[in-house]
């Protein structure tokens, strides 16, 4: 790889953004970070913080670049309003490709209100097709990198295995039976999941119409919080997110047993989600920007997860390393209560992908994590109080789900 390779890290302060960003530095590449650094932002609207101390921008490039040399830009823009400089800045940088992170990325928060619905569809979808007419507009040839999710799929009971990203049919033309390949059928399960699928159309469009190279990545639920480069530093740590609107699963349930609190599954915790570990998300990356699709190739699709888990199984697991307290409380999303997941991931694994499954070491590892700074938790921000449909009902006061009838409860993973 060539020194002077470029990539614009879009959305490079967040919690996939930053460690991929140090990632491709420590690579070799010059990596320009694009972010309006609206996670920020989003933690002073809610009330809550990283559980992880986040140091500013400025502080962590600076350290970056103390400890190895090497340099990281940083533009604060707006991608789904600030147009002109997103199109300026491609032209100047000529990136060999873009990854775009810069998206609201939580769906319990996409759900919270008719305001943050319609500031998940104007950010994601406006972001993205910015990028895609820039890219066009530029004249250069550049292989834009999105991150995606699972959810695109929805989490039905098929009974069938989930294909990466197109689905083989057989159809009847002119009497004669003839196999073609689409698009597997999207089934968003949010409004944030929404927004995936749509970026999926416009993807189509200026893949088809614009010949612009694509690779998009249907990445399941991430856990863990660090990776080699941001262990290098207390200022590069990154991002641990908790709480009920960004909290993801595996990670919530860690912080929760942490603080003594009841680890929340919601419903009969019969979901069945993929996951991936951190480090294996900007390694998937890397072999993304490494391996691009030919010129005029379709929009390549990965699945960019390692393993599959049922909710109450890992809150079994968490409680069992840890001696935490299960409490089922009632689903905020309108979702089957069980649901069977087998999915397709070859393709990263033929290109050399050696994934980080679930081991007692690493969660273990998050548990030092969460133990370290559970002093930064504000316990009242833990249970969700986002809902799909005004029906699903809240607590007495209002202000977080319902627990389910002592019946369904299960304590210490029995």
């Amino acid at each position: 790889m060539a020194s002077q390779e470029r990539i614009i890290v879009l959305g490079g302060d967040g919690f996939c953004g930053w460690p991929t960003s140090l990632r491709l530095s420590r690579e070799g590449y010059d990596v320009v970070i694009v972010d309006n650094l609206s996670r920020r932002k989003i933690d002073v609207e809610l009330g809550c913080q990283s559980l992880t101390p986040i140091r500013p921008i400025e502080r962590r490039l600076r350290t970056w670049q103390e400890l190895t040399g090497r340099t990281i830009g940083f533009h604060n823009l707006n991608i789904a309003e600030d147009y002109h400089e997103l199109e300026q800045l491609i032209e100047a940088v000529r990136p060999k490709a873009i990854v775009h992170f810069a998206e609201q990325r939580a769906a319990p928060y996409s759900m919270k209100s008719p305001r943050h619905k319609r500031y998940t569809v104007d950010n994601n979808i406006n972001g993205t097709h910015n990028v895609l007419c820039a890219i066009v507009e530029s004249g250069l040839d550049v292989h834009l990198v999105h991150l995606g999710t699972m959810g695109v799929y929805g989490y039905g009971t098929a009974g069938m295995s989930i294909p990466e990203g197109y689905l083989t049919v057989k159809v009847d033309i002119d009497g004669v039976d003839r196999e073609i390949e689409i698009p597997y059928p999207p089934h968003p399960g949010s409004i944030y999941h929404m927004t995936k699928t749509l970026d999926a159309l416009l993807f189509y469009y200026y893949n088809k119409n614009d010949d612009v190279r694509i690779t998009d990545l249907h990445q399941g639920v991430v856990w863990g919080t660090n990776t080699e480069e941001t262990l290098l530093h207390p200022d590069l740590i990154n991002r641990f997110d908790w709480e009920g609107d960004y909290g993801t699963v595996l990670n919530r349930f860690l912080v929760e047993a942490a603080v003594g609190h009841p680890l929340t599954v919601h419903g009969t915790g019969g979901q069945t989600r993929a996951f991936i570990h951190i480090r294996d998300t900007v390694r998937c990356i890397s072999l993304a920007i490494q391996h691009p699709p030919a010129r005029k190739e379709r929009v390549k699709i990965f699945n960019q997860a390692t393993e599959t888990h049922r909710v109450r199984d890992l809150a079994a697991l968490v409680a069992r390393l840890t001696g935490a307290e299960i409490r089922h409380y009632i689903n905020p999303r309108n979702e089957a209560p069980d649901n069977e997941l087998v999915i397709h991931n070859e393709q990263f694994l033929e290109l050399g992908l050696n994934p980080i499954t679930l081991s007692e070491g690493l969660l273990q590892e998050v548990i030092e994590v969460a133990a370290r700074y559970r002093d930064r938790v504000d316990q009242s921000k833990i249970i969700a109080d986002s809902r799909w449909r005004a029906d699903i009902p809240l607590d007495r006061e209002g202000r977080g789900l319902q627990t389910l009838s002592p019946i369904t409860q299960t304590v210490n993973g029995h």
